[in-house]
This record gives structure tokens, C-alpha cells and sequence, in this order.
């Protein structure tokens, strides 16, 4: 019988601590800053993330490039936030740097996983090594939580 009861409490307060979650919308939905290390740390590119559809993935598309020769990076896809923290990213990342992979555009495809460590304003790329150079290079994408 206590049980029952139980159930019934938590029921009750249920949509009371729905209202407690940050606007998951306010978060994600806008311009945000996007990065590349190789590329710039002093100017950034711009990626536009979309409104959820109804499966609560965000559609993400954007692009940096170099303002002193060819080098880029894009991302497209979709996001799908674990939590404000961590972000699961489905779809398409391209790089291309002079002196990495011979200046040749290195593309990923599937599933990476976007976090916030500390205190940091940004989602990293947590698999950033990059698969095209056999060196090992790590390539910090960074999605900027400030909407621009």
C-alpha cells in the first residue's frame, strides 16, 4: 500500500520538476560559434542549429573557413542532446588542412559525441583524432554555446 502511495506522490510531482529543466530550445536553437584549432582561434565560423523535430533531434549545419588559403571545416547533421553538457552528433564532419593528409579533405561519418568539460564555454569533439593522418593529429571542433 505504501508503495501506491509513493507512486502517487512522484506522479503528482512530475510536471513540477519538468518546469525545474532549463528551455533546452533557448540552449541549442540559433548561430553559435564553430572551431577549428588549425584554422583560427581568433575568428570563427558559424553553425545554425534548428529547432527538434519530433524525435528531439536538432538539425546542425555550418562551416569555417580559413581567411589565409583553402582550409575549412563543415558539419552537418543532427544533435541529439544527452543533456545541456553532452551532445550526440549523427552525420557528417569535414577538414581540410594544408599540411594535414597531404591537403586533402578527411571526412567522418556516424556518431561522435560533443561535451562540456569544467567550466569551458563549448561542446569539443571528444573523437579528435584525426582518421586521415598517421601521425595522430587531434582536431578540436568546437560548437560555442553562446548563440552568436
Amino acid at each position: 500500500m505504501k508503495n501506491k502511495y509513493n507512486i502517487f506522490i512522484i506522479l503528482l510531482l512530475l510536471p513540477l520538476l519538468s518546469l525545474a529543466q532549463p528551455n533546452i530550445d533557448s540552449i541549442f536553437v540559433g548561430d553559435h560559434y564553430l572551431s577549428l584549432q588549425w584554422i583560427s582561434w581568433d575568428y570563427y565560423g558559424i553553425s545554425t542549429i534548428s529547432n527538434a523535430d519530433k524525435d528531439g533531434l536538432y538539425k546542425i549545419e555550418g562551416k569555417q573557413k580559413s581567411t589565409v588559403n583553402d582550409d575549412y571545416l563543415k558539419i552537418s547533421g543532427t544533435l541529439k542532446p544527452v543533456n545541456s553538457r553532452h551532445l550526440i552528433f549523427t552525420g557528417t564532419i569535414e577538414t581540410c588542412i594544408n599540411f594535414i593528409n597531404n591537403g586533402n579533405a578527411c571526412v567522418r561519418e556516424g556518431e561522435f559525441n560533443f561535451m562540456v568539460h569544467g567550466k569551458r564555454q563549448y561542446w569539443r569533439l571528444q573523437e579528435n583524432l584525426n582518421p586521415c593522418d598517421t601521425v595522430g593529429v587531434a582536431d578540436y571542433v568546437d560548437i560555442f554555446i553562446a548563440v552568436k
